[in-house]
């Protein structure tokens, strides 16, 4: 923030709503996870999407996304505590660029995911995270992604 209290052009904005209670679980959690044994069990299943490693869990709300034209950039899943802890996201989480069509999904994600996402845009450039709000959810996350997606798609076909 700048002096007068508003943000600059190269600052995140959080857009989702979180209550101060939920601010303080997350907060929790993450002190949690911080001190838990993380075990190395297996690596990251990933699968080629495009010219990436991108993680498995995603490849469909990925390859839905691209065929609704809403342009993607990073992503991450790391849903399970048995995957590699180096290479485990503490919060799953897609990037959009952000477009006319990807604010929409976005704020159908937003309404249908409620609490559960985190999502800040990046005015300086032009792109929005969308991530699991608390830690441990990243599978429920990725489902529920891929169903906002199919959704979208699906209203989308009938306009």
């Amino acid at each position: 923030m700048n002096p007068s209290g508003r943000a600059t052009q190269m600052e995140e904005h959080i857009i989702s709503l979180h209550s101060k209670e939920r601010w303080q679980r997350r907060e929790a959690e993450l002190i949690a996870w911080a001190n838990r044994p993380k075990p190395k069990k297996r690596a990251k299943q990933t699968v080629i999407f495009g010219n990436s490693h991108i993680d498995a869990e995603l490849l469909t709300t990925l390859a839905l996304c691209k065929r609704m034209g809403i342009p993607t950039e990073y992503s991450c899943a790391g849903v399970s505590i048995l995957d590699e802890p180096e290479d485990h996201s503490l919060y799953a989480y897609i990037t959009f660029i952000a477009s006319e069509k990807t604010e929409a999904f976005v704020q159908f994600a937003m309404n249908t995911m409620r609490h559960r996402l985190l999502v800040t845009f990046e005015p300086a450039r032009s792109r929005y995270d969308v991530s699991s709000f608390y830690i441990q959810h990243n599978r429920s996350f990725c489902l529920l992604m891929e169903q906002c997606a199919k959704v979208f798609l699906a209203r989308e076909q009938c306009i």
